[in-house]
């Protein structure tokens, strides 16, 4: 039998819509299935499940196709954690687990226009964009389950009416008078006043919100164009800044939020967007006109600009040489702290001391013989050292090879990786290819990452 999902948390709201659900599902031959997180933040949310139990089995003996499935989260608590926000987000984890479960791909959300005005307001004071300020989508796709909460037009009391209506009992959350909570803080004391002052303030608020989640969609098209147009054919990764500084100020800081939202998973914080969208066409500006090197580096944000590219990397950091020791040491003779290294497979061999990871992978052609690697070591660039890229190209210095390759100064501060007095390879320009393995000959492919230095 289709399934319907409605997440359940046995209050007043979502008990409405469960009972309206199982109620249209019996005449349709639909099954419901309730869906109910247990977040431990309440000493009640055991006797809430108990409550969703019994309710759910009381109305499935008098015919209502309704079953209940819930979950338990463990919610984090510590400094700098929203606790609202970590619930929601394992909250909504939850649901979407469940739902899948239930073979269910439509989920039933119990928000109403109270809510939705409730949450353009809290955007609006925490500087919200226009996603932010667009609210609660009313229908929308996550993961192959279909959200929607049919309810957003509905005002707050006419679910206390229907409740009233059918003797519907229900729970009450304690922590809805917390006014720790900042949607509490709106609900509880400045709601009554703003209510006072403007009687339709619920109505209109929540009409604002369906009017920017209507130029939504169009702008998420405009952003997608957008980082199409500043992509790089040989370097999709990066945004191509000369091209992006030619736009309006306003272009440039949109363009960059959604580009490093999709490289990095996280939100640019608006201090940096305004930073960033007009410092950056300075320095390319400087470059151009040979005034200025045309790089930069932020740690703390994951972001290098190189020759007019900008990009993100999980880590970026700049990896500090450890200490100086007396030439000769290790027997390599280069005046720097060395490390014997035993690889003796693919895989990821941690370096912590020298600040990454050396990843060793099997490839076809422009490898390293496994054999050469069972005793190698790494050392830090003591100058002089040459790379040749290619088997018909001669050896060059590796200033000159990272010069024509454009890496960047930060990221040449790697370690070089040593059999004997042979280079094998330098992190920024591969394997030297006076040691490339024969081709049919089993070889490793090596590449450096660095360890995570992000904040």
């Amino acid at each position: 039998m289709p399934c319907v999902a409605v997440a359940y948390s046995g209050g007043r709201d979502s008990t409405a819509l469960l009972h309206a659900v199982a109620c249209a599902a019996r005449e349709a031959g639909l099954d419901v299935a309730a869906l109910h997180v247990h977040h431990g933040l309440s000493v009640h949310a055991d006797a809430w499940l108990d409550h969703a139990q019994a309710t759910c089995d009381a109305w499935a003996a008098q015919g209502l196709p309704v079953r209940l499935l819930w979950r338990r989260v463990v919610v984090p608590r510590g400094a700098g954690l929203s606790l609202e926000a970590e619930a929601r987000t394992l909250r909504h984890a939850a649901l979407q687990d469940m739902a899948g479960e239930a073979e269910a791909d439509l989920l039933l959300l119990a928000h109403h226009r109270r809510d939705q005005a409730e949450t353009l307001l809290l955007q609006a004071l925490r500087g919200g964009g226009v996603a932010g300020l667009a609210a609660m989508p009313r229908d929308d796709w996550r993961g192959g389950v279909r959200w929607v909460r049919p309810w957003l037009d509905h005002p707050r009391e006419a679910i206390e009416a229907y409740v009233a209506q059918h003797g519907l009992s229900h729970v009450d959350d304690e922590s809805n008078g917390d006014p720790r909570f900042a949607r509490n803080r709106l609900r509880l004391l400045v709601w009554p006043a703003l209510l006072a002052a403007f009687p339709r303030a619920e109505a209109a608020l929540a009409t604002s919100a369906e009017r920017l989640a209507d130029a939504l969609e169009p702008l998420r098209d405009w952003q997608a164009q957008a980082l199409d147009d500043l992509a790089l054919a040989d370097d999709q990764a990066a945004l191509d800044v000369p091209r992006w500084a030619a736009w309006s100020p306003a272009r440039r800081r949109e363009a960059l939020r959604h580009w490093y939202a999709r490289a990095s998973g996280r939100t640019l914080p608006s201090s940096w967007v305004m930073r960033l969208a007009d410092e950056l066409p300075h320095r390319q500006a400087a470059a151009e006109a040979g005034q200025g090197p045309g790089a930069g580096v932020w740690p703390e944000l994951g972001l290098s600009f190189y020759r007019g590219r900008l990009r993100w990397a999980s880590g970026l950091g700049v990896c500090e040489p450890p200490p100086r020791s007396p030439a000769g040491d290790a027997g390599e003779g280069r005046g720097l702290r060395s490390a014997r290294l035993a690889i003796t497979g693919p895989g990821d061999w941690p370096l912590p001391a020298w600040g990454g990871v050396l990843r060793v992978e099997a490839c076809t052609r422009a490898g390293v013989a496994p054999g050469r690697l069972a005793a190698a070591s790494l050392a830090w660039r003591a100058g002089g050292e040459q790379f040749q890229s290619g088997l018909l190209r001669p050896p060059r210095a590796l200033k000159k090879q990272f010069q024509s390759l454009g890496v960047p100064a930060w990221e040449r501060n790697a370690p070089l990786l040593w059999d004997g007095a042979q280079l094998l390879f330098v992190p920024g320009l591969g394997v030297d290819a006076r040691a490339w393995a024969p081709e049919g000959q089993p070889q490793w492919a090596l590449s450096w990452q660095r360890l995570s230095t992000a904040v």
